[in-house]
């Protein structure tokens, strides 16, 4: 099953819930998430059942990745059980979860009883000042610290470690990053500043282009390129040229890779969004409670993935420079 520029559909990212811990400014600024905003009613997530249900569907249409995200996934009470349903499903490769780490270190040995193969942890900065004003004042980098290594515990053996970047904000403590986990197992990546949502108040002046970082990277520990975005994957992958493992670069802004991209997002409410950046979703769960059989939500997801035709990061400025903008979805609703 092709898209309208013969992209596959191979990825699904499910949102299980909207809400989360942090308050970081490129995602969820405190400024209009406060206490008074309205998330979903408990009764507008999809549950678990509903969940499942949509992932068989899904994989009988190619689905071969799952990746459960959030707002923060694992304040959705009993996460480990959808993780365990779905980990039994046949024809799934690769079942993963992304998290900003901070309830990590209770979660890990339950998340990998039940199945879960994959974590990625979100993870800024290792300055403790950095850190607080980069999660809205909500988060403790020691306890993220901890998860990691819990997980690694009790045997996530390759974590992924996710970092956005934003000049003049984290910038200078790149390298801190790189030493830490280097030869650690875990693969840094660092991601480019992006104007996922409405709210984040983007600027170009605050992107790193992903070259210049590896540039900086390299000449303090030598880097060779060992893969790219050609079959889906979001990163352009380097390796240590000393044998001390993997670090990754996820360059949307100035090397999008819309011409690959095989991914279909879940939110919450069961709207099913295309792209990262769109503007509308189409409703899932209102026929799934209205009634409908496998068949006729089968066909819905199948019209929507052939008429697909997304390519947002390859158009951003000029889109940008647009009078009106029509709004994009969150990404706490539909993840990273």
């Amino acid at each position: 099953m092709r898209d309208q520029f013969n992209r596959p559909l191979h990825d699904l990212r499910i949102s299980v819930l909207d809400r989360c811990n942090f308050r970081c400014p490129y995602c969820m600024p405190a400024e209009q998430f406060h206490h008074t905003y309205e998330f979903f009613k408990t009764n507008e997530w999809l549950s678990f059942e509903e969940i499942e249900r949509l992932a068989r569907i899904f994989v009988s249409l190619g689905v071969k990745k799952l990746r459960l995200t959030g707002g923060e996934p694992l304040l959705r009470p009993d996460i480990d059980q959808i993780i365990q349903r779905l980990s039994t499903l046949e024809g799934i490769d690769d079942l993963a979860l992304t998290t900003n780490g901070a309830l990590l270190a209770l979660w890990a040995p339950k998340l990998k009883a039940v199945g879960l193969q994959r974590l990625t942890v979100s993870l800024d900065t290792l300055d403790r000042e950095i850190f607080s004003h980069m999660s809205g004042g909500r988060g403790h980098l020691e306890e993220v610290l901890e998860g990691i290594q819990a997980a690694q515990a009790v045997g996530f053996k390759s974590i992924k470690i996710n970092t956005v970047l934003q000049r003049g904000v984290n910038d200078h403590t790149i390298l801190d990053l790189v030493q830490h986990f280097r030869g650690s197992g875990h693969t840094l990546r660092f991601i480019e500043y992006m104007d996922v949502g409405n709210q984040n108040g983007w600027d170009y002046q605050y992107v790193i282009p992903s070259q210049e970082i590896v540039g900086m990277i390299n000449k303090r520990f030598p880097l060779e390129r060992i893969g790219g975005t050609e079959g889906g994957e979001t990163s352009e992958r380097y390796r240590y040229k000393d044998g001390a493992g993997e670090i990754g670069f996820i360059s949307s802004v100035t090397h999008a890779f819309c011409g690959t991209c095989n991914r279909l997002r879940l939110s919450a409410d069961g709207k099913m969004y295309t792209c990262l950046f769109a503007t509308h979703g189409i409703d899932l769960r209102a026929p799934l409670r209205a009634g409908a059989g496998d068949a006729s939500l089968k066909d819905l997801i199948r019209t929507t993935w052939t008429q697909r035709q997304d390519h947002y990061s390859e158009l951003r400025l000029q889109i940008r420079q647009q009078k009106y903008q029509e709004p994009k979805v969150e990404m706490y609703r539909i993840g990273g």
